[in-house]
């Protein structure tokens, strides 16, 4: 949806908005400093700012998709755990891309050479750095080809290696990798999994975990 209003009408509070219409798109354009100035203001919304500036506010995941974030970091986690290789981050996470956007995928993880260098100042910014794997999962109120087009355009385009994007509802999993140009296309996820091939070595997501 875009935000947009008269000065006469009663404007409605953005949580509701948000919670019963979904996703809301601003149209006007704001500068990188606004962007970061709101963020801090409202730190309880998740936010992502494109390239030209649009600025777009997530609205809260119903039980669903909540129930299949959870699952999929899970899965993450106890890879992490074993492994304790690179840092993954959460879907709150802000990403400054190489083509001025400010992105956040439901999962991101980032190898140790990439992380080399960081320092403790660099805790409180967003993350600088490209991450090497993200995975998008689709919720009721995700467009499918707005969600496409992000891996496409934001991830992909700016060096992001490995990508995954989950669509429960239509149990199809797409998978990107760098150097090509379409991805790969997964459909049904009974006793099927997605690979962390060459990026995350060892990984393996059983799809029947996030179906619907």
């Amino acid at each position: 949806m875009t935000a947009a209003a008269s000065p006469n009408q009663k404007m409605l509070p953005l949580n509701f908005m948000l919670t019963n219409f979904g996703a809301a798109e601003f149209a006007m354009p704001i500068s990188k400093m606004e962007f970061i100035s709101l963020a801090e203001k409202f730190p309880n919304l998740q936010m992502e700012r494109e390239a030209d500036g649009t600025l777009s506010i997530m609205s809260p995941v119903k039980k669903g998709t909540g129930r299949r974030e959870f699952n999929l970091s899970g899965y993450f986690f106890m890879w992490h755990f074993q492994t304790k290789m690179g840092e993954f981050y959460s879907p709150s996470t802000g990403f400054d891309l190489p083509n001025g956007a400010t992105k956040s995928p439901d999962v991101a993880w980032i190898s140790p050479e990439k992380l080399a260098g960081q320092s403790a100042e660099d805790d409180e910014k967003f993350v600088n750095i490209v991450p090497d794997f993200v995975a998008e999962v689709r919720s009721s109120s995700d467009n499918l080809k707005k969600l496409k087009a992000k891996m496409t355009n934001s991830w992909m385009a700016n060096g992001v290696r490995l990508a995954w994007l989950i669509d429960p509802y239509q149990e199809t999993a797409y998978i990107y990798r760098a150097g090509e140009n379409e991805p790969e296309i997964v459909v049904g996820f009974s006793g099927k999994s997605l690979s962390g091939e060459n990026i995350l070595v060892g990984f393996e997501l059983p799809l029947q975990v996030m179906k619907k």
